[in-house]
C-alpha cells in the first residue's frame, strides 16, 4: 500500500517529485492534516501559516527545482525567517518586530526549493534540555528533549520530514535520540549560524533533524558552505555531498569512548551500545576502546563558556528584561555575569586541551571515527529534574549534557543515530564523531548503524487514558 505523502521520507518525497509523481502542493495539503491531526498531542510549532504554504507549494507544482524542491521543512524558533518573528521561546523577546531577512540556513533551504512549514519551540533562549510545552511522540508523558525538541518532536511525529536545530552542548543530538532521530552537529564553522540567535557563540552549531541518514546528508550539502556574515564559514573545505558512500566499514578504524564522561549509564543504552559495536566489527571496521582522561573537565568548561557568553550576548536584556525569563535560564544568565574572566579563560583553556587529546587520539590510533552512547538515558518525564545513574542521582540536564558537551567543545562532526528501541519501548541512540570536516564519514559509519539496527518505526502517538 502506498504510505500517504506526510510518511514519505525526505529523499523519497524529493524523487517522487522530481519524477513528476507527486505535486509539492499535494505533499503540503497531506503534511497539513498531519499537523492538524496530532499537533494538539505534541505542541511542536509556535507558528504554522496554512495559506502561505499552500500557496508556495502551489507555485512549485509542475515545476523543477532544486535538490529539496517542494520539500516542507521545520525551523526551530531562534532562525530568523522574513515576515515572521523570532520568539526564542522567551517572555523577554514577545515584542520583537518580526525579521526582514531570512537567516542564513532558511534563505539556504529556500534556494534548494524547501517550504518553510513553521516555527518550532524551543527550550528558552535555547539554553536547555527541556522544550516545554512539547511532548514526545514515543510517549507523550514525556520530553522531546531540548533545546531543539520542537523540531525533533515535528519530525519523529511525520509532521515534517526534516527540520533544523542548533547544539550548543547537544540540543541537535539530545532530541534526536529521545525522539529515534538522526540529528547532525557539523564541524564548528561548516554552517553559517547568521540570523540565528546565539547563545554561546565559541560552542554553537547549526545542524539538521530528519528521519534518516540520507536525510540529514542531503540536508546538509544544501545547509554547509562559506557565508562572509559568518566568517566562521570561510576558508572551509567543500561541502559534503548529498549521498554518502556506501563502500561500507571495511578497513575502517574506530575507537568506543569509554570512562567518564560515558560512564554510568542505563542498561538500554549500554546494551545499544554494545549491539553496534557488533555491528561494526562484522562489517570489516577494526573497533578498539579508548579513554580520554582530559574529557573529565569538561562539562565544568562548557557550562562556564555557556554561562559567559550568554550572559554577554544577552546583557541588555538581563538589565531591562530579566523578570520575563524564566528562573532556570535567568540564574544561568546571571552567573555568567558576575563570572570572573580567569574562569572562562580557564574553560577555554580546558577546551584546548580536549582538542588536542581528541587530535592526538585520531592521529595515533590512526582512527577514522569515534563513537559514543549519545545520552546516558532515556528520554526524560516532563517533569522529571534528577536521573538515577550508577547508584547516584545526577541532575537530568547535567547528565544529558555530559556525553554530548565533548563534541561541542571539540568542535567535531558529529551524527547521533538510532540504535533500535529498548526493553521500555523508546528509542536509544549512539553518536559518531569523526575528524573536522568529515562530515562524510561520520555519516558513512551512521548509515552502516541505521541498517544494522533497522528502523525505528513510527510512534503511535496515543494518548494514555486521564491524560
Amino acid at each position: 500500500m502506498t504510505p500517504a505523502p506526510w510518511a514519505l521520507d525526505m529523499v523519497e518525497a524529493a524523487e517522487l517529485i522530481r519524477r513528476k509523481q507527486l505535486k509539492p502542493s499535494e505533499l503540503a495539503d497531506s503534511v497539513l492534516d498531519r499537523w492538524r491531526a496530532v499537533e494538539p498531542l505534541i505542541h511542536a510549532f509556535v507558528s504554522v501559516d496554512e495559506d502561505r504554504v499552500r500557496r508556495d507549494a502551489k507555485a512549485q507544482d509542475g515545476r523543477s527545482g532544486g535538490p529539496l524542491h517542494g520539500i516542507p521543512v521545520a525551523i526551530k524558533d531562534i532562525f530568523d525567517v522574513a515576515g515572521w518573528t523570532t520568539g526564542c521561546g522567551s517572555k523577554a523577546m514577545s515584542d520583537a518586530p518580526p525579521a526582514r531577512n531570512d537567516s542564513a540556513a532558511v534563505a539556504r533551504l529556500r534556494a534548494a526549493g524547501a517550504i518553510v512549514l513553521g516555527k518550532t519551540t524551543t527550550h528558552e533562549l535555547a539554553c536547555g534540555v527541556y522544550t516545554p510545552p512539547t511532548r514526545n511522540p514515543w510517549d507523550l508523558e514525556r520530553s522531546a528533549g531540548g533545546s531543539s525538541g520542537g523540531t525533533g518532536a515535528a519530525v519523529a511525529a511525520r509532521i515534517a520530514p526534516g527540520g533544523i536545530g542548533s547544539d550548543t552542548g547537544g540540543s541537535i543530538r539530545i532530541p534526536a535520540s529521545h525522539c529515534g532521530l538522526v540529528g547532525i552537529k557539523p564541524t564548528y564553522g561548516r554552517v553559517s549560524r547568521a540570523g540565528a540567535m546565539a547563545l554561546s557563540w565559541s560552542l554553537d552549531h547549526v545542524g539538521t533533524l530528519t528521519r534518516t541518514v540520507a536525510d540529514g546528508a542531503l540536508m546538509l550539502s544544501v545547509l554547509a558552505g562559506p557565508d562572509p556574515a559568518d566568517p566562521t564559514t570561510l576558508g572551509r573545505p567543500p561541502a559534503p555531498r548529498a549521498h554518502i558512500s556506501d563502500e561500507g566499514l571495511r578497513g575502517m578504524r574506530i575507537s568506543v569512548l569509554s570512562g567518564s564522561p560515558f560512564d554510568r549509564i542505563e542498561d538500554d543504552m549500554s546494551a545499544a551500545l554494545g549491539r553496534v559495536t557488533a555491528h561494526l566489527e562484522a562489517a570489516g571496521a577494526e573497533v578498539t576502546e579508548a579513554r580520554l582522561s582530559e574529557l573529565q573537565a569538561g562539562l565544568a568548561a562548557e557550562f562556564s563558556i555557556v554561562a559567559a557568553e550568554a550572559a554577554s550576548y544577552h546583557e541588555a536584556r538581563i538589565a531591562g528584561r530579566a523578570s520575563l525569563i524564566g528562573e532556570d535560564v535567568r540564574g544561568l544568565l546571571e552567573t555568567g555575569l558576575l563570572l570572573p574572566a580567569a574562569v572562562y579563560l580557564r574553560a577555554q583553556k580546558t577546551r584546548r586541551v580536549i582538542q588536542e587529546a581528541f587530535r592526538r587520539l585520531f592521529t595515533e590510533r590512526r582512527l577514522d571515527a569515534v563513537i559514543a552512547p549519545t545520552v546516558p538515558a532515556k528520554a526524560q518525564l516532563a517533569d522529571q529534574l534528577d536521573f538515577q545513574l550508577g547508584g547516584q542521582s545526577e541532575s537530568v540536564t547535567q547528565a544529558l549534557v555530559r556525553t554530548t558537551a565533548p563534541f561541542n567543545l571539540s568542535g567535531l562532526p558529529t551524527v547521533a543515530v538510532p540504535a533500535g528501541i529498548g526493553v521500555f519501548g523508546l528509542p536509544t541512540s549512539v553518536q559518531i564523531a569523526a575528524r573536522p570536516f568529515g562530515e562524510e564519514t561520520a555519516l558513512r559509519v551512521a548509515l552502516a548503524v541505521e541498517r544494522a539496527a533497522g528502523p525505528v518505526g513510527m510512534p503511535d502517538l496515543q494518548e494514555r487514558p486521564g491524560k
